[in-house]
Protein backbone atom coordinates (compact mmCIF):
# COMPACT_ATOMS: atom_id res chain seq x y z
CA UNK A 1 0.00 0.00 0.00
CA UNK A 2 1.41 3.41 -1.00
CA UNK A 3 1.33 6.28 1.50
CA UNK A 4 -1.12 9.08 0.69
CA UNK A 5 1.42 11.81 1.48
CA UNK A 6 4.90 11.75 -0.01
CA UNK A 7 7.13 12.46 2.99
CA UNK A 8 10.20 13.03 0.84
CA UNK A 9 8.60 15.78 -1.22
CA UNK A 10 9.75 19.31 -0.40
CA UNK A 11 7.20 22.00 0.34
CA UNK A 12 6.84 24.22 -2.68
CA UNK A 13 4.93 27.15 -1.27
CA UNK A 14 4.02 28.43 2.18
CA UNK A 15 0.92 30.59 2.39
CA UNK A 16 0.92 33.06 5.26
CA UNK A 17 3.25 33.31 8.20
CA UNK A 18 2.54 34.11 11.81
CA UNK A 19 5.18 36.39 13.29
CA UNK A 20 5.90 35.50 16.89
CA UNK A 21 7.33 38.06 19.30
CA UNK A 22 11.03 37.80 20.01
CA UNK A 23 10.57 37.04 23.70
CA UNK A 24 7.27 35.30 24.39
CA UNK A 25 7.71 35.68 28.16
CA UNK A 26 8.03 39.46 27.91
CA UNK A 27 5.13 41.28 29.59
CA UNK A 28 4.82 43.78 26.71
CA UNK A 29 3.52 41.05 24.41
CA UNK A 30 1.20 39.35 26.90
CA UNK A 31 -2.47 40.26 26.68
CA UNK A 32 -3.14 38.52 30.00
CA UNK A 33 -0.58 40.69 31.72
CA UNK A 34 -2.11 43.79 30.14
CA UNK A 35 -5.55 42.74 31.34
CA UNK A 36 -4.25 42.18 34.87
CA UNK A 37 -2.52 45.57 34.88
CA UNK A 38 -5.69 47.35 33.76
CA UNK A 39 -7.66 45.44 36.43
CA UNK A 40 -5.28 46.72 39.10
CA UNK A 41 -5.57 50.31 37.84
CA UNK A 42 -9.34 50.31 37.41
CA UNK A 43 -11.12 48.95 40.46
CA UNK A 44 -14.42 48.18 38.69
CA UNK A 45 -15.41 46.90 35.27
CA UNK A 46 -16.05 49.42 32.51
CA UNK A 47 -19.73 48.56 32.06
CA UNK A 48 -22.16 46.76 34.33
CA UNK A 49 -22.91 43.17 33.43
CA UNK A 50 -26.30 42.10 32.25
CA UNK A 51 -28.70 42.60 29.38
CA UNK A 52 -29.69 46.16 28.57
CA UNK A 53 -32.28 47.22 26.02
CA UNK A 54 -32.18 50.54 24.20
CA UNK A 55 -34.49 52.18 21.70
CA UNK A 56 -31.66 53.26 19.38
CA UNK A 57 -27.95 52.79 18.78
CA UNK A 58 -27.36 56.41 19.74
CA UNK A 59 -28.96 55.82 23.15
CA UNK A 60 -26.85 52.69 23.66
CA UNK A 61 -23.66 54.53 22.65
CA UNK A 62 -24.45 57.41 25.01
CA UNK A 63 -25.05 54.98 27.89
CA UNK A 64 -21.85 53.08 27.13
CA UNK A 65 -19.80 56.29 27.07
CA UNK A 66 -21.38 57.37 30.36
CA UNK A 67 -20.52 54.04 31.99
CA UNK A 68 -16.95 54.07 30.70
CA UNK A 69 -16.21 57.62 31.83
CA UNK A 70 -17.90 57.57 35.24
CA UNK A 71 -15.86 58.10 38.38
Amino acid sequence: MEPIVNLEETIGKTVGKCKTPRNTLDVRYSTKANARAWRRLVDRPYVPRGVFRFKSHEEADAWLMKMMTRH
